[in-house]
């Protein structure tokens, strides 16, 4: 044991090192110093400088009680009770308080023995450590064993050779194989994975290398089917030990099942949303059920089918034991041939009693099935179309109810071929889903084109079916509804012919769509035939429809009143709101009569008035709606402009004129309800013989 004599070069000892290469004693500084027979110390140790804070040529051959403070009165020197345990007991460790050169004193653990010193004298061995950094590698050796006894997860110390030396209970565990079976084989023989030896390689890198891998996804035992997050590090060399790799496995197979089905319920949702703002755009039977089909191919499923039953009577419920005949009016596959014949190869469907179909209507829940000889059998009444099935890809079909308000609207069908998982629960939530929707917007389609027809029916009942005729005026007229998307709406006109061939042509238009536009539509029009036929003037004419108006709840119409009489040639004109007449005369001028506008009927509260024109003799009278001039991204002036344009070509009969000017300004289809009437005038022999006379 070397050490520190006067004029001896002292070699001083490391300091204390935390995770660092070394022995344990690197780790704990720890002072070596003895006493002889005489209690004077006669060793002064590595470190005991350090500890003590005294030099060897200071403190050697003086007694040990230098190193420890005073006792108290009367009670023995620490020094002469360390020497006398270690002398008699053999060997003795514990705490005393210690003393520094510089008068600290601190808790110091102490190690005594008794040795044989030269020429046979005995000398006592002390071997002392600060008590705090004892008790730091004591806690962390605790913490250690308590790491690889308790933690949940798996630890590892593998060699160079990666072979197991110590593991915790964890592992083995995950491994299903007992500690000592693991102790002394290679990793590759517990961690049997199938990517052909990455694993493995990635390991030796660590190793060789020491660049460590965090968190990297690999498998475990094989018949586990387990996922596991593992992360391993190079193990410093401490002293002789053997260099290696220390490792931490986690489980995360619960974790990575979850993230699956999170990203699947994600996509499910996605799907939901985008179907949700895709269909039931339109009040249109047919383009709804596109919507669904075009929804979940291919997101969803691989091919789609929409069929709507066909009641004969809205009142009739689903019987089970009939066959069930529907009308399949959308469908869809990204499957190859005979897929696109198999979905889109029929029109009407007739399933009969006992098939899937029965009994997925039977319960009012969308049911999975494989598409396999039982299903074929019971389902497909036609051998040739059980063969396209069968030939087709599809190895299962989820088949959901289109019910709204309690009535069964149809049926909606998605099938999957072998390369997309089987449907599972959450496929049937979402299927019910997108089928509660669509049988909705069906309804709803269904029931608006139901009111739409008979709003139509209604308004085509009030309009007139044959106009007046006289030999003075030749008309061509035209009503275009607006687009399914606008419903039908409150425009009228009308040709009365009164006494002294006179005639009055009236064109109006009720704010509002559907059935209360077309009845109060209807009231006016017929209103106005009657007032005519009173020889009211223009301006007197509008007054009283405007009382009418107001006493039928009417809020806002416009009317146009033009009475012609063609014995002078003159026009008389009053409005109500309503767009200006246009007049093309003879010679391709077109005017616009715009000084007869008034305010709308069921305003009430504003009187009329009267504008008259001469009318030349083959001129035309252009008497229209909004619609006709206003569009989406076209205002009322630009209209009007084409409207003069195309009246200007005018040149050959009027009915080839009329739908010529309204293919012209019209989109197909039309925005709004929109009439056109136009009226070719001639003067009376009366009005020629006071031209004459003239």
């Amino acid at each position: 044991m070397p050490s520190d004599r006067p004029g001896e070069e002292r070699v001083p000892g490391p300091g204390p090192l935390w995770s660092e290469p070394g022995t344990l004693l690197e780790h704990v500084a720890v002072a070596v110093f003895g006493f002889d027979e005489d209690d004077r110390i006669c060793y002064w140790g590595p470190g005991a400088q350090d500890l003590f804070g005294h030099e060897a040529a200071a403190v050697l051959s003086r007694p040990a009680a230098t190193l420890f403070p005073d006792p108290p009165r009367g009670a023995p020197h620490a020094s002469r009770q360390l020497a006398e345990r270690g002398r008699t007991l053999g060997y003795w460790r514990g705490r005393l308080p210690a003393l520094r050169r510089d008068g600290t004193v601190f808790e110091c653990g102490f190690r005594v023995f008794p040795v044989t010193g030269a020429k046979g004298r005995s000398v006592v061995m002390g071997l002392a450590s600060r008590g705090d950094e004892l008790d730091r590698v004591k806690t962390n050796l605790a913490f250690l064993d308590a790491l690889f006894e308790t933690c949940p997860i798996g630890l590892v110390m593998l060699d160079e050779e990666l072979r197991y030396v110590h593991l915790n209970q964890a592992l083995a565990d995950m491994d299903g194989l007992p500690i000592e079976d693991h102790i002394g084989r290679r990793m590759e023989e517990i961690m049997i994975t199938s990517d052909g030896g990455e694993y493995e390689r990635m390991l030796g890198a660590v190793a060789a290398e020491g660049r460590p891998v965090v968190s990297m996804l690999t498998s475990g035992r094989p018949d586990r089917d387990q996922v596991r997050s593992v992360s391993f590090f190079p193990l410093s060399q401490a002293g002789d030990t053997r260099p290696g790799l220390g490792g931490l496995m986690v489980d995360v197979t619960d974790r990575e099942q979850a993230i699956v089905e999170a990203g699947a319920s994600r996509q499910r949702l996605a799907l939901l949303d985008r179907a949700a703002a895709r269909i039931g755009t339109t009040l249109d039977v047919n383009v709804t059920a596109r919507e669904l089909v075009e929804a979940a191919v291919p997101d969803f499923s691989d091919a789609s089918v929409v069929e709507v039953v066909e009641w004969m009577d809205e009142a009739e419920v689903f019987n089970p034991e009939l066959p069930l005949v529907t009308r399949r009016i959308a469908s869809g596959t990204v499957l190859p041939p005979p897929a696109t014949e198999l979905v889109s190869g029929l029109e009407s469907v007739t399933y009969p009693p006992g098939s899937a179909i029965h009994e997925m209507l039977r319960t009012g829940l969308p049911v999975s099935v494989p598409v396999d000889a039982d299903f074929v059998t019971r389902t497909v009444m036609h051998q040739a179309r059980a063969q396209l099935l069968v030939d087709s890809g599809l190895t299962c079909l989820l088949l959901a109810p289109l019910v709204a308000r309690g009535t069964i609207q149809g049926i909606a069908m998605f099938g999957r071929s072998a390369a997309r998982p089987a449907f599972t629960e959450q496929d049937l939530s979402l299927a019910s889903e997108l089928a509660s929707r669509a049988a909705l917007c069906l309804d709803n389609a269904r029931l608006y084109s139901r009111v739409q027809d008979i709003a139509l029916t209604l308004q085509r009942a009030l309009l007139p079916s044959a106009l007046a005729t006289s030999p003075y005026v030749q008309v061509a007229h035209r009503y275009l509804p607006g687009s399914h998307i606008t419903e039908v709406g409150g425009d009228w006109y009308d040709v009365i012919v009164l006494p002294d061939d006179r005639i009055a042509l009236v064109v109006g238009d009720v704010m509002g769509h559907g059935v209360p536009a077309a009845a109060s539509m209807g009231r006016l029009r017929i209103t106005a035939k009657a007032l005519a036929r009173h020889n009211l003037e223009p301006a007197d004419l509008l007054s009283e429809l405007d009382a009418c108006a107001q006493e039928s709840g009417i809020e806002l119409a416009t009317c146009l009143y033009i009475l012609f009489d063609p014995t002078t040639g003159r026009a008389r004109i009053a409005s109500a709101g309503h767009p200006p007449p246009l007049v093309l005369h003879p010679d391709g001028m077109v005017e616009t009569i715009s000084d007869v506008l008034g305010v709308p009927l069921g305003v009430g509260g504003h009187p009329f008035g009267t504008t008259e024109i001469d009318l030349p003799d083959d001129s035309i009278l252009a008497l229209y709606t909004d619609g006709l001039i206003e569009a989406r991204g076209r205002d009322i002036e630009e209209g009007m402009n084409q409207l003069r344009a195309e009246l200007r070509r005018t040149s050959g009969p009027l009915e080839g004129e009329v739908d010529r000017i309204l293919s012209s300004l019209l989109p197909d289809p039309p925005d709004d309800d929109t009439v056109l009437v136009l009226a070719r005038v001639h003067r009376g022999p009366r009005c020629g013989r006071q031209s004459d006379e003239a």
